[in-house]
């Protein structure tokens, strides 16, 4: 009986000019590297004009070195062929031959390929399980609801959650979608993500704002996230106003920025000098995980208006720092923020109970000991135990 090898498998990877990209999938599986031996091969789109597009688009497809180090951990960022806004549904053939030749020359380092994302993702690393002869899982992350509406992804997702050995969900809202699109329920275990209480533990609240420059008796918001149409900064923005009017002194702080969905800044920036709020609402750009408690301890609620989740790791961070969460009732949202005394879950779409959720939630006494003892049972621990017993048998059945 040989032990789990992991090639861990998406394109969505932190690099040295992307550090926020997939720093959630990171998190998740360096965790399971403490136990298991991990590699990482991290495909990036390519084709041979891309570089013309660069000319009024200085940030499109960032491409980084075909290797890193990180954490110890080797990550390879191998080319795949894909053109933008063409072919999208030969995407994950692309980007299982563009990553091949990676595959081979590290294929005595790995007996599991553990993807993220059933599409393109997903389909690439079935079709690489099959060339190689070893065993393939799946993490559904979110994105398969969308791609749901698209019927040839649509098809290719399914066909790589039939022939994955394993799927995990990291909500069971996520996993109760494709099953009823077809994918087989026995095969699909829920395992949420965690929080890393090293990380994420409140700080003196003063001290957090006169650090950030915030006044001590100012109702303060906050939001993380990357800076893209989905996340919902604007639909908080948009009812701004009405908060500002009983608590002129507010600030809403956007802690985020591009990501590989994309970058809004701009856009919210006219939408915030539209609605006169330029001194409501501070911009405090990406911060590195490992410093995400200042902000969060220096606010009274933290609020994600979001259009989609699969399980946002966010709302546990908050947690960690004591912070009660608004969201919305999309994905997995109403699963981490599980009853009333966590925060409050409100309709998707519905400024008018996005506004009263905030109102209520900056006016009420929430109990801090409560959501950090949440959290700390929430923590990778029980997560990571679950995934290396699942690695092992996806490994013995397969020897």
């Amino acid at each position: 009986m040989g032990q789990a090898k992991l090639l861990v498998f998406s394109s969505l990877f932190p690099s040295e000019i992307r550090p926020a990209a997939g720093v959630f999938i990171r998190e998740r599986m360096f965790k399971v590297g403490q136990h298991l031996p991990i590699v990482v091969v991290s495909p990036v789109p390519w084709f041979p004009l891309q570089g013309i597009i660069r000319y009024w688009k200085p940030h499109f497809r960032p491409q980084p070195k075909p290797y890193e180090e990180q954490q110890g951990v080797r990550v390879y960022f191998p080319r795949f062929i894909s053109i933008p806004g063409l072919l999208k549904s030969y995407d994950g053939l692309f980007m299982a031959l563009g990553s091949l030749p990676t595959l081979l020359k590290l294929r005595k380092e790995f007996n599991i390929i553990d993807a993220h994302f059933a599409y393109p993702d997903g389909y690439a690393a079935t079709l690489l399980g099959k060339w190689l002869k070893i065993p393939v899982t799946i993490t559904l992350r979110g994105t398969e609801v969308p791609l749901s509406n698209m019927p040839g992804r649509k098809v290719k997702m399914l066909a790589a959650l039939k022939n994955a050995t394993r799927v995990f969900s990291v909500s069971d809202s996520l996993k109760q979608h494709v099953v009823s699109l077809g994918a087989d329920n026995d095969n699909i275990r829920v395992v949420g993500n965690g929080v890393d209480l090293a990380k994420f533990y409140p700080l003196d609240k003063k001290v957090a704002r006169a650090g950030l420059s915030i006044p001590a008796d100012a109702k303060v918001l906050v939001s993380v996230g990357g800076l893209v149409d989905r996340k919902g900064f604007h639909r908080v923005i948009e009812v701004l106003p009405a908060l500002v009017a009983k608590y002129p002194g507010l600030i809403y702080l956007i802690v985020g920025g591009e990501s590989a969905e994309g970058n809004i800044r701009e856009r919210l920036e006219n939408q915030v000098k539209t609605l006169k709020l330029e001194k409501n609402v501070w911009f405090l750009g990406a911060y590195p995980s490992e410093n995400l408690k200042a902000p969060l301890s220096a606010a009274d609620l933290f609020v994600l208006a979001t259009a989609n989740e699969g399980w946002a790791n966010v709302f546990l961070e908050a947690m960690g720092c004591g912070l009660p969460v608004v969201t919305t009732d999309v994905g997995g949202n109403r699963e981490v923020v599980r009853n009333p005394d966590l925060g409050t879950i409100v309709p998707f779409g519905q400024p008018e109970a996005l506004l009263s959720a905030l109102l209520e939630g900056l006016e009420k006494n929430w109990n801090s000991p409560l959501i950090i003892h949440y959290a700390r049972e929430n923590t990778w621990d029980s997560r990571v135990e679950i995934l290396v017993d699942e690695f092992q048998k996806c490994s013995i059945n397969s020897a």
